[in-house]
């Protein structure tokens, strides 16, 4: 599924033309109790129908995601959360509330007559899924300038937020990539991969909203006194305000051998692409049971002449989703003919002409390798901050405060750099690599340098996918004591809940939509999950489809 529009998007000046519109009787009006929704047909067009507050109201029924049925997802109070990659939008107005998505629904309209409930969609609009909120674009003599370094999640929402609100200065995107930005979720999912295909906004999208954005050009320096940014080319750039958005790279073995040929990692669609050339009808060993890791494997699964998988704990994912549900992924990709040898780790790579023949474990064990595939985590891209006034972590990320300021006035951090206290875990300063965070990060970062002070109060919500089947998380489990499981591991059907301290601080699903999105939203609103709900057999509260 690509992010580009399957069927056009209209933009928010498209949707008031009041020409010819087409109305249809949907249900009578007591069909719906208030806090429900439901999927209506207009002129074979699916809608979602809500009731909320006493008003009935009509948006698009497909996610702009990736097209998910709403109506299967979650409602509470003015929104719903899509059941599958828990983007939100408000029911009254169609806008976007919460990411990965980045564009509005179409809302249609409503009214009651007689007991019955009809809606009308304006003709021009029918075929469209999506909107594209209103932006303003650059105004003449305003010379501000905004920097945003890096072309990933984080910089795209922070320059889309920035014209949004009416931000009439300059706005300059610099990556060393040589794509506009792109679904990088997608690149180990899909791996022979057009590029063309998972562009988040196409070339003619920055030319409209004034948004200059500069490919193959890295930061070198930052002076923050003066006010500029120094690049490999040599060129300077002065700003009025910084974005620091240039993300992790994939971390390399430090074991002999590591410049053999058909060493691969994985970090750009041109990575994808070659991973699956050099993979196809091949011996591959790869590194690391990181999400990556685990859905590169699950990928080859029906390519490969052979998967070994070599991870340093006992199972995969043991830190974030926990030993029974990295069992189970094991077992999955077990199924599939992979080869695990956990609480392992290399020792030397072994080549003959050039190339990958073998890896050695630190077990002793000697395996057969056409190609290695490295995937054991990331390090900031941070070198060039070195010797700034720009505060950093030991690790070198760089620190922020819940407006994703650093220290250096001006300067703003966001992404899978940036380590920053998350509302969810009591402020605790952490760093999580999620797509979803960086682009609620942007946008907090757009409205704070704008002066409309907004702190970051996003859950974390991701996603991951192994042999066709999707498991979703949300929340931040890190030190949970216990797990409170509806459904069952063995049939594949569950739904995971993460204690701590006598209350629910995240959960991961796998066939049980929309619970996890029902958590999200639970811990959204502040509403605490308390154990006893948690074992309760009342499964009420997760809208179960």
């Amino acid at each position: 599924m690509s992010t580009k529009p399957s069927r056009g998007e209209l933009t928010d000046s498209d949707s008031e033309n009041p020409s010819e519109e087409l109305t249809e009787v949907v249900c009578l009006e007591s069909d719906l109790q208030d806090g429900q929704m439901m999927e209506v047909e207009v002129g074979h067009h699916g809608v979602l129908l809500t009731r909320s507050g006493g008003k009935y109201s009509a948006i698009g029924n497909q996610c702009t995601h990736y097209g998910a049925p709403l109506s299967k997802g979650f409602i509470s109070g003015n929104r719903v959360r899509c059941p599958w990659h828990g983007s939100c939008f408000n029911v009254h107005t169609g806008d976007l509330e919460e990411y990965p998505g980045i564009d509005c629904l179409p809302c249609h309209k409503v009214h009651i007559q007689n007991s019955k409930v009809y809606v009308s969609i304006n003709k021009k609009t029918l075929r469209q899924e999506k909107r594209i909120k209103r932006m303003g674009t650059a105004v003449p003599g305003v010379t501000h300038t905004v920097l945003l370094l890096g072309g990933g999640a984080a910089s795209l929402s922070c320059a889309e937020t920035l014209r949004q609100e009416n931000f009439g200065g300059r706005i300059i995107m610099v990556t060393r990539e040589d794509l506009l930005p792109y679904d990088k979720t997608r690149l180990s999912k899909v791996m022979n991969v057009e590029s063309d295909s998972i562009l988040m906004r196409r070339m003619e999208f920055f030319h409209q909203y004034d948004i200059e954005v500069w490919l193959r050009k890295e930061a070198l320096s930052v002076d923050t006194d003066k006010k500029t940014v120094t690049f490999d080319d040599g060129s300077v750039q002065s700003y009025d305000q910084l974005l620091i958005s240039t993300g992790c790279r994939a971390k390399g073995l430090d074991v002999p051998g590591m410049n053999l040929g058909n060493i691969k990692m994985l970090e750009t669609p041109e990575d994808a692409r070659q991973i699956h050339a050099a993979c196809t009808g091949s011996d591959v060993v790869l590194v690391g049971t990181s999400f990556v890791g685990m859905e590169v494997a699950s990928y080859l699964t029906d390519k490969a002449s052979s998967i070994t998988v070599i991870g340093s704990s006992e199972m995969p994912y043991q830190n974030t989703l926990g030993p029974e549900i990295g069992k189970l992924t094991m077992t999955m990709l077990i199924e599939r003919n992979v080869k695990f040898y956990m609480n392992d780790s290399v020792t030397e790579i072994r080549g003959v002409n050039g190339k990958v023949k073998e890896v050695v474990l630190k077990s002793g064990k000697v395996i057969p390798a056409e190609v290695l595939i490295v995937g054991i985590g990331t390090m900031p891209n941070s070198e060039y901050l070195k010797d700034s006034k720009i505060q950093m972590t030991s690790k070198n990320f760089v620190k922020v405060d819940k407006y994703m300021h650093t220290n250096v006035p001006d300067v703003f951090c966001g992404g899978d750099l940036a380590m920053f206290p998350l509302a969810i875990a009591k402020n605790r300063m952490i760093n999580i690599g999620h797509w979803q965070m960086a682009q609620a990060q942007g946008r907090i970062v757009a409205l704070n340098m704008l002066n409309k002070t907004t702190e970051l109060n996003s859950v974390p919500f991701y996603w991951t996918v192994l042999v066709g089947k999707t498991i979703r998380y949300t929340g931040y489990g890190e030190g949970y004591t216990e797990l409170v499981i509806k459904g069952q591991f063995e049939d594949r059907k569950f739904l995971a809940l993460y204690i701590k301290d006598e209350e629910v601080i995240a959960a991961a699903g796998l066939n049980f939509d929309p619970a996890v999105s029902a958590v999200a939203e639970r811990l959204a609103t502040g509403k605490v999950i308390t154990k006893d709900e948690a074992q309760s057999d009342d499964l009420s509260w997760l809208q179960l489809s």
